[in-house]
């Protein structure tokens, strides 16, 4: 958190955010992180089970280099509203506190992949 000059109190900062759940996540060789950002109700909004079966493939296909996180709106109003999305579900990628990608909604695990695959790998 970052104190703010105007009223002196806490202030979310959401890089701060995004470097503290990298370093509670176990070391990996420079990791990334997928944000997966969702409504309150992301049960009805977006298929209930649906789409933590699909998170739970690309977690398993992307094993440890990339960690995917679920944020939901109704738990961390402050945290979904820091990232600025246009609309939820929505997805951010950051590695070392940096955003790399964004997208709003859920992509299929598979273009997902494609695209964690090109923004990662070094040119």
């Amino acid at each position: 958190m970052v104190m703010s000059a105007a009223g002196g109190g806490a202030e979310f900062c959401p890089v701060f955010f995004a470097i503290y759940l990298m370093h509670s996540l176990p070391p990996t060789p420079d990791p990334a992180v997928l944000l997966v950002l969702l409504p309150p109700a992301a049960g009805e909004e977006i298929g209930g089970a649906g789409h933590t079966a699909m998170l739970r493939h690309l977690r398993q296909r992307l094993g440890p280099d990339v960690r995917v996180l679920t944020i939901d709106e109704a738990s961390h109003p402050a945290v979904v509203r820091s990232f600025g999305p246009p609309e939820l579900p929505a997805c951010v990628l950051m590695r070392q506190g940096v955003e790399l990608w964004r997208q709003p909604g859920l992509p299929s695990p598979d273009a997902l992949l494609a695209t964690l695959a090109a923004t990662l790998l070094p040119s």
